[in-house]
């Protein structure tokens, strides 16, 4: 990321978090006053007044404030903080002041606890790119700064880890950046989360892409430009994303509420409508232009400002990139069409103009030119239109009337209808929207939904939509409080914090309930409800009401400074809003035309009629009228259901919101807008602030000061803040908490104010804050007084100074007086001119490369003792090295036998699942024999179903014809007696006639009844049938949908079969490499067995040479030793004879007028320091050549060494190489198994296929069975339908039914009771699965405790990683026997499950009643099992975690072990060094007491000088005294001589007592040394045994460990001798259970044999069926003679009725003509005849009828027959069932007898596994008590090492003192030279003394000359005087 970039997101160190910046806070006690400016001000605090302040602004200014006024400043550390509940004062302007400060710096991302404030920069920053999404992607909250990136990322994050749904909360007002930041939120989701990361993608990204593009669709229909944003949402959405498992976007859906659809109709100056309407009329071009009817911007009334243009945005290009973002959401082109229409058809319906008409005040509509473009675009017929919209229909009562309206109505309907359709079509959008988004076929396991709605809104003017928005914010607020403080107080009860819990959401509780509560009372909304539906209801009333409901309510008032009737105010947490209820009830009910609505609804345009589809729900003006007029209630009441109000819908919406939000864990954004300007840079305090309160930042704020919000770390706290209680803590190590305790208490803090948990402090508000002062003020007293030390020890030290240089002048002075007065002296002259000449001072350069050559000696000598060491080193590591790899040898001879057992065990096994396989196949061609006889069974059925569908269509077209017959004969019996009728009133005379006619009318009636009831039975029939057949349908789908279940449990039963095959497949791989592996390692074993033995041997050879080395070496030293010696006492003798020399030659210049002999003696003397020369230097040459030679020696050991080193590296490397060979043979192999197994899985594929194909054919079969009870059940109604006549029939076939189900019910019982088997021996199976897993926990225990004692050596780790590997290699080796077992097992239950599907196949046809029941069972039996199966997989992985701790803890113990091996190392080396460093000592001290030595022999050397020097001064005195014997007259100036002389000696007298005294001091020095070495000595010796006791003890625990762990060996054989015991065990059980299913097969065989009598049965019943065709064909036969019959009776009387008519008409002639009375009885009497012939022809006919009755009779005889033959049927039917009943009694013995036998066997394994559990305690408890002996060698341990640490303490003392010693030692030799110097000054001054003596002898001996001359002169005076 570009440095740019840094300072929009990192903070920067400014002069704020500077040390002087703290100072000037503490110095000047800083405050916040309120200002009506800046909102508050910055001050300091001058005076204090009671309750006023005098504080000065920063101005300069100085002003009184109240004390309750000023709020407290942070200290400037806490500038520009990332997170404000951080802040030590938690107040409104620190607030403030930290959001202007970081919006100043464009940080404007802000945490205030859970909330993210973010501030509207009003410029691009660059903070979205890609680089910034990689910065905080996967990164915590606190690693990076703030960033709504963070607050997505977390949630994503806490999504992926907790499997918890997330949601993050975006709120504020309008422009605040809400819709930006949620387009961040999913930018950036759709980054992280994009499914085509995955594999083989279907469409890559797309989802991603469409996700973003729906953004553009709804904010062109859902956003619009207002005063405060360009682009402002004028809905709140909720997007939820879902994600699957892997955490990849699947699926989104977009929840909206409260859409302005008042926007479409009219907005404010300078504001726009929706973007949609400008984006159509600017962007739509020609065609689309035409189809819309679409005019310039002006035209549209609802278009109040015209074209209304945001800068920098085109609305063409607007429009053709909403085209795009369609057409990618999947738009079609016919639906885009129809939206622009709907958009177009708004626009339009502002255009539509009403007008009064004059005499009226009903509305006419003088130009409908924009009613026919709405008609047109809405495909409804215009005149409807008009009509509906001035004179609508209205149902008044019973009655439907056409009501005319007025303008101010029309106007309403017009804008109301408007409205709709646009909310319509928004909600459409969503639909479509959501529909596109949520097509993933995968399944979503968690959702992150992102809520972007307003926040809390207070205008002047407050109404309903203000209302829904604060009811809204304040249960996001609730939820906030919630949430928050919950966290929070989890926190406190995980700090272990006393803390009683608060529920801050109930704070909140009384405002919500006055809002929404239901009744008692009744809420605003529950309120506006009830008068929504009350007569003649009013604005007014429902104030009035809300006034009397909730006048003692705390969140209600009344507001005082209003005088309209219609305000009321509510208390919400951001304060008090007024509200003004002006048509409330029409916002609420939000009416519309409903003929209008009817109209759209029945439109041409299929897009249209979609729309309107839910138009019953609509307000019409039915209601608006009842609303109006009074009316009935109860005609109210029953209108209540059809609708639902605004508040009731949007109440439902919110509640289910905040059903999903509580169900989330909630991340929250509160954006903030930073003045109205929309200036970048520009903060306006006042709007800012009361945003803040109104987001609930405020009131989050108020919460924390509740609580703790200031928390800091043990650590931080005692580091920062100890200096106020520096006394308060002991010194040396104490926990954190405690010391934290202690300075609490010392700082008297009130106990209200913290809390101590367990890992940090907690701090009310504001007590951090003192805590700073008070550390300040301590800081600002500890510095003062340390400038105040300093400048007095910079005084002193300058004073000192020039005390030094006042002293260093006068020594100056002093030394050049002095030289002044010897500058002219000859004999100071003389004296600086020869002492270079000595050669005294020469010595000190020779002695000086005498020591350097001594030290280049001893650093050979070092050198050669630090090889020895080595190559002893060495020797011991190879010798430890041949101990390890014999133990390695033994253990992997071990390990092979071992193997060698396992692989025997193995291939028993492989023949025993051989055998098996064998078996299976046999099963398997058995099943298969057995699916081609039931495919030959399918076609027999297929067959009869045909004859029967046959034979159904034929009793389909006879019923057919009866019916038509029974309704002619229903005509033709009204026909007769209407006609019986008219006989019996016309003609007496047929009176007997008429009898017996009524009396064959009486027949025929009755026979009609017995025909109609026959026909009512039939219909009741018909519609029992019909219910029965509903019911059956309801079953077939439930049946459907159990047997889909069924199926889709089969498939995962299947997968997890073929999942077990590859595993067995994969184990059988892994043992063919096991086995290839463990013949390599023999290889490789022999391999290193041989290499080993070579080694031994060259490591043999290479003892050998090293202990013929070490001899060389100590003979050697013992040389070196002793030319040491020699060459020490050489060095003595040349000190002596230089001495010597040196004295010599004094003696010679001093004895310079001495006699020859001593020129001889001088010569000798000189001969023999030649001659010791050339001795010393031979000597030294020798030397030199001795040291040459050992070091060749040294060198060629050294080679010879480096020589075998290299041989041994060499033999590495070749088996190194061999190993190399050896693992490319055994990946070689691996290959071919890989192939092996490849081919393997190949068969298994096949089989796989082939299991497949019976799986379809056995599909096939269920289906054909489906079709067949289909069929069957349309036969069982058609014959039920035609056995209405013979209800014999229908009992027999009723109990053939019950006897079926009852089969199909025992052969259901006996399905649960195998899979109840099944089950059981599932449950087996996982108790064996977890023994197996215990056993193998146990044995890798075991193992692992094994382990412990081969740590210590590397060689040995080596060891035990191949231990480990043959280990795991068992646990493979046993799983894949478990497995085995298991496909065993699971081969077996297939088998079964083959068997009983085959059952099933059977048994089908009557099982349908039961199978609900059995899929119930089913599935909470497959329910259990999953459970089961979860419960195992966690305790598995229980177990894995545990077994990954205890291998953790292995490790580090194993860890511990070598750090203590490596520090017994250490601290050995240490002891040696250390032994070395006192061997090294004492010789130094030896040395010098040599040293010493040689010192007081010089001394006696010089002393004997003196003695000499005495001697001679003697000589020179008796000479002295002979001459004065003769010189009398100068024996004055002889005394003053010697009492100059006798000074001299004194002088001498006074150094030799200095000598003395610095001998006596060197020897006290000396035996103190010896003292302190000999203590330092026996302290060594003592330190060493107490290192040897601890050695040994550290052996003896070491071998107690090791008999420990022998013991837990043994254990370990004897548990794996109960192992096998159990297993054998469980072999037996097996048996018995392989018994049980024997005896199971057998029941099977049974169970065979009552299916073929089943089968028997059916063979008769088809029989039975069969003869009743017969029967049935009979009866039709005898049907149609009835048939011919009834129409012969019918022929006959049609020629009765032609009589009759005939008759009549004579009747009538006869009554016409009287007067042809002898013709009438002519014809009378003919017309008689004709009417004996008729009766006769009537006896016929009965004769005719009687012998139809007769064969009726017959027919019905034939039917009884029948009967009894069913009636013998039945017999052997319950004969049948009573054998059947038999064997199922014998098969619930059976079934008994197998529980009985798996109670046993259930008995025994509890025991074992009880048996198992104990050992398995005693095993467990045996190894607490390993690892509390383990702890307590670990204390040991520990204990040992502080006692090393102190020895080693103790041996770094001891070596301070000893180089103190020498530094002492040192010191006394510089003083030796010290004593030196001072005695050769002494002799120097002898000299002097000696010069002036001898220059007193030459003054006498000239005196005496002269006195002799002068004697001589006075001697001739004298003899001349005479």
């Amino acid at each position: 990321m570009a440095d740019t970039d840094d300072k929009y997101l990192f903070l920067e160190n400014d002069f704020r978090n500077s040390g002087v910046a703290q100072a000037d806070w503490a110095a000047k006690k800083m405050v916040w006053v309120p200002s009506e400016r800046e909102g508050f001000e910055a001050a300091s605090i001058k005076e204090e007044k009671g309750d006023q302040v005098l504080v000065e602004l920063s101005n300069g200014q100085k002003a009184t404030v109240n004390k309750d006024d000023i709020q407290k400043m942070n200290p400037p550390k806490f500038s520009k903080v990332e997170d404000m509940a951080a802040l030590t004062f938690l107040n409104e302007a620190s607030v403030l002041h930290n959001l202007r400060e970081r919006y100043f710096s464009s940080l404007i991302y802000t945490y205030s606890g859970l909330f993210c404030v973010v501030v509207n920069p009003y410029k691009m920053l660059p903070i979205y790119s890609e680089k910034i999404i990689e910065m905080y992607k996967g990164k915590k909250r606190h690693e990076v700064p703030p960033h709504i990136y963070s607050i997505t990322d977390n949630a994503y994050r806490n999504m992926m880890q907790d499997r918890e749904d997330q949601s993050i909360l975006c709120t504020g007002e309008s422009g605040a950046g809400k819709t930006e930041n949620t387009k961040k939120v999913i930018q950036y989701l759709a980054v992280i989360a994009s499914s085509h990361k995955g594999k083989n993608p279907v469409n890559p990204g797309e989802l991603e892409k469409q996700l973003l593009q729906a953004n553009p669709i709804l904010e062109a229909f859902g956003n619009a430009k207002t005063i405060k944003n360009d682009n402002s949402s004028r809905f709140g959405k909720f997007i939820k994303l879902n994600f699957d498992v892997t955490g990849y976007i699947v699926g989104a859906n977009i929840d909206t509420y409260l859409l302005e659809k008042s926007r479409c109709i009219r907005q404010a100056r300078t504001e726009r409508a929706f973007h949609i309407f400008y984006y159509m009329v600017a962007g739509a071009q020609d065609k689309m232009r035409e189809e819309l009817l679409l005019e310039d911007f002006s035209s549209y009334r609802f278009l109040i400002e015209g074209h209304v243009e945001i800068p920098g945005q085109e609305d063409n290009e607007m429009f053709d990139e909403t085209l795009e973002a369609m057409d990618i959401m999947g738009f079609t082109e016919e639906e885009r069409l129809g939206m622009l229409k709907v958009v177009s058809s708004v626009l339009q319906l502002g255009n539509i103009k009403f007008e009064k008409e004059r005499n009226n005040e009903q509305a006419t509509m003088p130009d409908n030119t924009a009613a026919q473009k709405v008609c047109h675009l809405q495909g409804i017929n215009v005149t409807d239109f008009t009509r509906a919209i001035l004179t609508p229909r209205i149902k008044v009562g019973r009655e439907v009337v056409q009501k005319a309206q007025t303008k101010q109505q029309a106007d309403f309907a017009i804008e109301a209808l408007a409205k709709a359709m646009y909310e319509r079509l928004f909600r459409w959008i969503l639909a479509r929207v959501n529909k596109t988004l949520d097509k993933s076929k995968r399944q979503s396991s968690s959702f992150l939904g992102i809520l972007d709605i307003a926040g809390f809104e207070i205008f002047e003017d407050n109404s309903f939509e203000q209302l829904c928005i604060n009811y809204t914010n304040e249960r996001l607020q609730q939820l906030f409080n919630h949430t928050m403080f919950i966290l929070e107080q989890e926190e406190y009860k995980r700090e272990g914090i006393e803390w009683n819990f608060i529920d801050f959401g109930l704070d909140l509780q009384p405002c919500i309930e006055l809002i929404e509560r239901p009744n008692n009372p009744p809420g605003i909304l529950a309120l506006l409800d009830e008068e929504c539906w009350f007569p003649k209801a009013t604005d007014i009333s429902f104030v009035d009401k809300l006034l009397n409901t909730h006048t003692g309510h705390v969140k209600f008032s009344k507001p005082k400074q209003h005088k309209d009737k219609l305000m009321f105010t509510v208390l919400h947490y951001a304060g008090k809003v007024d509200y003004n209820a002006a048509n409330w009830l029409t916002k609420n009910m939000d009416p519309l035309n409903d003929n209008v609505t009817a109209l759209l609804n029945n439109s041409s345009s299929a897009f249209i009629q979609d729309l309107w589809k839910d138009v019953d729900r609509v307000v019409g003006l039915e209601t608006m009228t009842k609303m109006s007029e009074s009316s009935v209630p109860s005609s109210t009441k029953s209108k209540k259901g059809m609708f639902r109000t605004v508040g009731q819908l949007y109440k439902e919406s919110l509640g289910k919101l905040m059903t999903t939000l509580h169900n989330t864990q909630p991340n929250f954004v509160r954006c903030i807008i930073p003045n109205h300007e929309k200036r970048a840079g520009k903060m306006d305090s006042n709007l800012v602030l009361e945003q803040l309160r109104c987001n609930g930042v405020l009131e989050g704020i108020r919460i924390c000061r509740q609580g703790f919000p200031n928390r800091i770390v043990f650590q931080e706290f005692r580091q920062r803040y100890e200096i106020l209680a520096a006394n308060a803590i002991p010194k040396g190590f104490m926990d954190g908490k405690q010391a934290c305790s202690l300075m609490v208490k010392h700082l008297d803090l009130d106990p209200n104010l913290y809390r101590i948990g367990q890992s940090k402090m907690f701090f009310r508000t504001g007590v951090l804050a003192q805590l700073e002062e008070e550390r300040d003020l301590k800081l600002t007293v500890v510095i003062i007084a340390f400038q105040a030390q300093a400048r007095g020890f910079l005084g002193r030290k300058a004073f000192s100074k020039r005390q030094q240089q006042l002293t260093a002048m006068k020594v100056i002075q002093r030394n050049c007086a002095c030289y002044l007065k010897l500058k002219n002296w000859q004999w100071w002259r003389l004296f600086t001119k020869v002492k270079p000449l000595l050669q005294v001072t020469r010595q000190e350069e020779e002695m000086g490369q005498k020591e350097e050559e001594l030290k280049a000696a001893k650093e050979v000598a070092a050198k050669t003792e630090a090889e020895l060491k080595d190559i002893t080193q060495k020797h011991t590591q190879l010798m430890e090295e041949r101990a390890q790899l014999e133990l390695k040898l033994q253990a992997e001879t071990e390990l092979c036998a071992e193997a060698e057992e396992i692989r025997v065990r193995l291939e028993a096994k492989k023949q025993e699942l051989e055998e098996v396989l064998h078996e299976m196949e046999a099963r398997l061609e058995e099943e298969e024999d057995r699916s081609n006889a039931l495919q030959q069974e399918k076609k027999e059925m297929e067959q009869q179903l045909q004859l029967m569908e046959a034979h159904i269509a034929q009793e389909e077209d006879a019923k057919q014809k009866l019916q038509l017959e029974k309704a002619g004969v229903e005509g033709k019996v009204k026909k007769l007696e209407e006609d019986i009728l008219l006989m019996e009133d016309q003609n007496n005379k047929l009176q007997k006639e008429r009898k017996l006619l009524e009396e064959r009318m009486a027949d025929m009636s009755s026979n009609l009844a017995e025909e109609e009831e026959k026909s009512k039975n039939l219909t009741k029939l018909k519609a029992k049938h019909e219910s029965m057949i509903s019911d059956l349908e309801v079953r077939l789908k439930k049946e459907e949908k159990s047997r889909q279940d069924v199926e889709k449990a089969k498939r995962k039963v299947e997968a997890e079969l073929a999942e077990l095959h590859e595993q067995h497949a994969d184990l059988q791989a892994q043992l063919a490499e096991l086995r290839a592996q463990l013949a390599a390692k023999e290889e490789e074993l022999q391999a290193t067995q041989e290499r080993l033995e070579e080694e031994s041997s060259q490591r043999g050879a290479a003892v050998k040479r090293i202990r013929e080395l070490e001899a060389l070496l100590s003979e050697l030293q013992e040389d070196l030793e002793a030319e040491r010696a020699a060459r020490g006492k050489a060095e003595a003798a040349r000190r002596d004879l230089g001495e010597e020399l040196n004295a010599l030659r004094t003696e010679l210049e001093d004895s310079l007028d001495t006699t020859a002999a001593q020129q001889e003696l001088r010569a000798k003397r000189e001969q023999e320091v030649a001659m010791l020369k050339k001795a010393m230097e031979e000597e030294g040459r020798s030397h030199e050549a001795q040291i040459q030679d050992l070091r060749q020696k040294h060198s060629q050991a050294v080679e010879e060494l480096n020589d075998h080193l290299e041989q041994a590296k060499r033999v590495r490397a070749g088996l190194e190489k061999a190993k190399q060979g050896l693992e490319k043979e055994s990946a070689d192999l691996s290959a071919d198994l890989r192939s092996l197994t490849s081919a393997k899985q190949d068969v298994e594929h096949k089989k796989k296929k082939l299991e497949g194909q019976l799986n379809d054919l056995n599909s096939r079969f269920n289906e054909s069975e489906r079709q067949k009870n289909e069929l069957s059940e349309r036969v069982s109604k058609m014959t039920s339908e035609l056995d209405g006549v013979t209800g014999l029939l229908n009992e027999a076939e009723g109990k053939n039914i019950k006897l079926g189900k009852d089969v199909s019910s025992l052969s259901s019982q006996l399905h649960d009771a195998q899979e109840l088997l099944s089950e059981e021996t599932r449950q087996k199976l996982n108790l064996s699965g977890r023994l197996r897993q215990m056993e193998d926990d146990r044995n890798g225990l075991m193992e692992q405790l094994e382990e412990e004692t081969e740590v210590k050596r590397a060689v040995e780790r080596q060891v035990s990683s191949l231990n480990m590997q043959l280990s795991d290699y068992k646990k493979k080796l046993d799983e894949m026997l478990g497995t085995a077992e298991l496909l065993e097992e699971g081969k077996k239950r297939l088998q079964r499950e083959l068997e009983a599907t085959n059952t099933e196949y059977e048994e089908k046809a009557s099982a349908y009643d039961k199978l609900e029941k059995s899929r119930s069972r089913l599935q909470q039996e497959l329910e259990d099992v999953l459970m089961d199966l979860d419960s195992q997989r966690q305790l598995v992985s229980n177990l894995e975690k545990k077994q990954k701790k205890f291998d953790q803890m292995l490790a580090e113990e194993r860890t511990v072990s070598c750090k203590y091996a490596e520090e017994r190392d250490r601290a050995e080396a240490e002891v040696r060094d250390k032994e070395t460093k006192v061997l090294a000592l004492t010789r130094g001290l030896e040395e010098s007491h040599e040293a010493l030595e040689e010192a007081e022999k010089t001394v006696k050397a010089l002393r004997a000088e003196m003695e000499d020097l005495i001697s001679s001064k003697d000589d020179v005195g008796k000479n002295v005294h002979d001459l004065e014997k003769a010189k009398r007259g100068l024996e004055a100036i002889v005394e003053e001589m010697r009492t100059q002389m006798e000074e001299l000696e004194d002088e001498l007298q006074v150094a030799e007592d200095a000598k003395l005294r610095l001998e006596v001091n060197s020897q006290a020095l000396k035996a103190q040394h010896e003292r302190e070495l000999q203590a330092r000595d026996e302290l060594g010796e003592e330190k060493r045994k107490q290192l040897l006791k601890q050695v040994r003890e550290l052996e003896s625990e070491l071998e107690e460990e090791r008999k420990q762990r022998s013991q837990a060996s043994a254990g370990k054989k004897k548990l794996e001798g109960e192992l096998k015991d159990m297993e054998d065990q469980l072999e037996a059980s097996s048996r018995g259970r392989d018994e049980a299913l024997k005896q199971l097969r057998k029941i099977q065989g049974q169970m065979k044999d009552l299916q073929r009598e089943l089968e028997d049965s059916r063979a008769a019943q088809k029989e039975v069926l069969a003869s009743a065709r017969e029967s049935e064909r009979k009866s039709k036969a005898m049907e149609a003679d009835v048939m011919h019959l009834n129409e012969a009776l019918a022929a006959a009387e049609r020629a009765r009725k032609q009589a009759e008519t005939e008759r009549d008409e004579l009747s009538e002639e006869l009554a016409s003509n009287s007067s042809g009375k002898s013709l009438l009885s002519d014809e009378k009497r003919r017309l008689e005849t004709k009417i004996s012939q008729l009766e006769e022809e009537l006896e016929e006919e009965q004769a005719n009828m009687e012998g139809l009755n007769d064969r009726l009779r017959k027919i019905f005889l034939q039917v009884d027959q029948l009967g009894a033959e069913l009636a013998t049927e039945r017999s052997s039917a319950q004969s049948r069932e009573g054998s059947r009943q038999q064997l199922e009694r014998q098969n619930r013995e059976l079934k008994a007898k197998l529980q009985e036998l798996e109670d046993q066997g259930r008995s025994k394994l509890k025991s074992t596994i009880t048996a198992l559990e104990a050992k398995l305690r005693e095993a467990e408890e045996q190894l607490e008590v390993e690892s509390r002996e383990r702890q307590a060698n670990a204390k040991n341990l520990r204990q040992k090492e502080k006692k090393l640490k102190d020895l080693t303490i103790q041996m770094e003392d001891e070596r301070k003192q000893a180089q103190q010693y020498k530094d002492q030692v040192e010191k006394s030799n510089v003083r030796v030279k010290q004593l030196k110097h001072q005695l050769e000054e002494a002799e120097e001054e002898a000299q002097r003394v000696a010069a002036a003596r001898r220059k007193l002898q030459r003054e006498l001996e000239e005196a005496t000359e002269s006195n002799d001359a002068l004697n001589r002169e006075v001697a001739s005076l004298r003899s001349k005087l005479r």
